[in-house]
């Protein structure tokens, strides 16, 4: 005759690989809603991207209209109205400004010489300009801060994924890197329609000259200057606080997926899902649809992983954490012997 223990463990579920998937997808999403620090540094930095980019662009403005001043943009829409063959005028976001500074040269008796230069950068203020302060490219696109900062309207369409580059570093192009980041850039636009052209007509200047911005580099002071490279590094922290907040998450998907090709049942995978502050039943995994071989605790595997944020915390809180940990392992170690 069996007993209530024997019949309870006939009754368990077994883990299978569409289990391993639904629960994977629906940690993932757990992990993205947690209030971490990296979240909270996207979050903040996020929040001041309208009001930097607007400053910028003040000071960008004033540069241009020094140079080519209102009235004189009405005269070349004049002429380029007025004649066929004259094209001289036309919008941009680009521009290439400079100003009369000073750089290290050596003499022929290798001496250290500070000799006038001019100094120039190109400032991209399009969705998709680069924020590389050494790259002095025309041509340069960069989608990491559109993918960043439209984030959640990306991330609500069903075939397009903004955490696509982060998830793709490293590798070679693919389809898969392909397919998304082609969906990206289709939904978000450039000067032709949605969000690309929405932010590329809120910043755009006419200018005076011929089609490529580096052929007229425009004179700026050097604080001037200074402000809109501090603008493009302020881009660039706001797309790496995107990438150390995902690469968080990935790091503890990496973990978690370990864990989930080792156990055995359905329940031991449930019960990571509790410790790591999702609970979920196991009828939510089996009705729903779904979109390492070392067997962790689940307790462990679950302080293993929290580890992998909030990565802010101090030498002593990592010393605690290491010590409670190694604990930890002694006492699942010491159960496992007896």
């Amino acid at each position: 005759m069996q007993t209530n223990t024997e019949r309870g463990k006939m009754t368990r579920i077994r883990l299978n690989q569409e289990y391993r998937n639904k629960i994977a997808n629906r940690m993932r999403v757990h992990l993205e809603q947690e209030d971490t620090q990296e979240k909270q540094k996207y979050d903040e930095l996020k929040a001041n991207q309208i009001d930097i980019n607007d400053n910028a662009w003040k000071t960008a403005e004033q540069i241009v209209r020094r140079h080519y001043t209102e009235d004189d943009v009405e005269k070349a829409y004049y002429l380029q109205n007025k004649f066929e063959n004259v094209s001289t005028i036309a919008k941009d976001s680009c521009f290439h400004f400079h100003y009369m500074g000073e750089k290290e040269e050596r003499d022929y008796d290798n001496n250290v010489k500070i000799v006038p230069s001019t100094i120039e950068k190109h400032f991209d203020f399009r969705l998709s300009g680069s924020f590389d302060t050494d790259n002095n490219s025309s041509y340069s696109n960069d989608n990491n801060y559109g993918y960043a900062l439209f984030r959640d309207e990306l991330k609500a369409q069903e075939d397009c994924n903004p955490d696509i580059l982060i998830e793709q570093e490293g590798k070679d192009n693919n389809p898969h890197k392909t397919k998304y980041t082609d969906n990206n850039n289709t939904y978000l636009g450039n000067d032709d329609k949605g969000y690309g052209k929405e932010w590329n007509e809120k910043y755009q200047l006419d200018l005076i000259g011929r089609d490529y911005c580096r052929d007229r580099s425009i004179a700026c002071t050097k604080e001037e200057f200074s402000f809109l490279i501090q603008w493009k590094q302020a881009k660039g922290q706001f797309v790496m606080a995107h990438q150390k907040w995902i690469k968080s998450i990935l790091d503890q998907m990496k973990e978690i997926k370990v864990g989930l090709k080792g156990y055995k049942y359905l329940d031991e995978a449930l019960e990571l899902c509790t410790e790591l502050g999702l609970n979920i039943t196991d009828a939510e995994i089996i009705r729903t649809n779904s979109t390492g071989l070392v067997i962790y605790n689940p307790k462990n595997l679950a302080e293993r992983i929290k580890g992998m944020k909030n990565k802010n915390s101090s030498r002593a809180d990592k010393i605690k954490a290491r010590i409670l940990y190694e604990k930890q392992q002694e006492e699942y170690a010491y159960k496992d012997i007896n």
